[in-house]
C-alpha cells in the first residue's frame, strides 16, 4: 500500500536495492514495473531503454541533472530519504519539477513518515510509500496537517501576502 493524489492505492511497482554483493552492472532487473537504482540505469541503459515499465529511484546524494536527457522515459521516479533526517530529497524532488520540467509521478521512498508529508508535497511529490511500520491512514492524515503556507513552493507559486486582501484603513480628516 502506498499514498498517490491525497487516495491509499495498492502499490504495483517493486523497488530494486541492490544487495551487498551485487554491482549495477550485474544486477538481473525483474520483469515487470521495476523501480531501479540511478547506477543501475546508467550501468544496463542498452539493455534497459526499450522497457515501458520502469522507474528509477535517486540515492540523496545524487544529482537529478544527472538524468535530465532521459528523464521522460520514465513513469515514475523515486527519491530516496535513507533516514528521517537527511532532507536533501526535498531538493532533488524540487529540482526535477521545477528545473527538469518531470510531470510524471514522483515517490517518497525509504524512512518516510506522517510529519514530512505535507513537506513533500509542497516540493512536488505526489506518491509517498511510508515506512511499513506505521499506519497509512494516519500517514495520509499528514498532507492536509495544515490548511495553509506562506512560502512559494511547486504546489503555490504566490506568497500569501499576494494572495490575500488586505482592506486599508483611511483617515478621516
Amino acid at each position: 500500500m502506498m499514498i498517490k493524489n491525497k487516495a491509499i492505492v495498492d502499490d504495483d511497482w517493486v523497488v530494486l536495492r541492490l544487495a551487498e554483493n551485487e554491482t549495477p552492472e550485474s544486477v538481473t532487473v525483474a520483469v515487470g514495473k521495476v523501480i531501479v537504482p540511478l547506477k543501475v540505469w546508467f550501468a544496463q541503459r542498452d539493455k534497459l531503454t526499450d522497457r515501458s515499465e520502469l522507474g528509477v529511484w535517486f540515492a540523496s546524494d545524487e544529482r537529478p541533472e544527472e538524468l535530465k536527457n532521459d528523464i521522460g522515459k520514465f513513469a515514475v521516479i523515486a527519491v530516496d530519504f535513507p533516514k528521517f533526517s537527511d532532507g536533501r530529497g526535498y531538493s532533488i524532488a524540487y529540482n526535477l519539477r521545477a528545473r527538469l520540467g518531470y510531470n510524471g509521478e514522483l515517490r517518497a521512498i525509504g524512512d518516510v513518515l506522517r510529519d514530512q508529508l505535507f513537506y513533500m508535497q509542497r516540493v512536488g511529490f505526489d506518491a509517498f510509500a511510508p515506512r511499513p511500520d506505521r499506519n497509512i491512514q494516519d500517514a495520509l492524515k499528514g498532507l492536509s496537517d495544515f490548511s495553509e503556507v506562506y512560502q512559494t513552493s511547486m504546489d503555490q507559486k504566490l506568497p500569501l501576502f499576494r494572495r490575500v486582501q488586505r482592506k486599508v484603513n483611511s483617515i478621516i480628516d
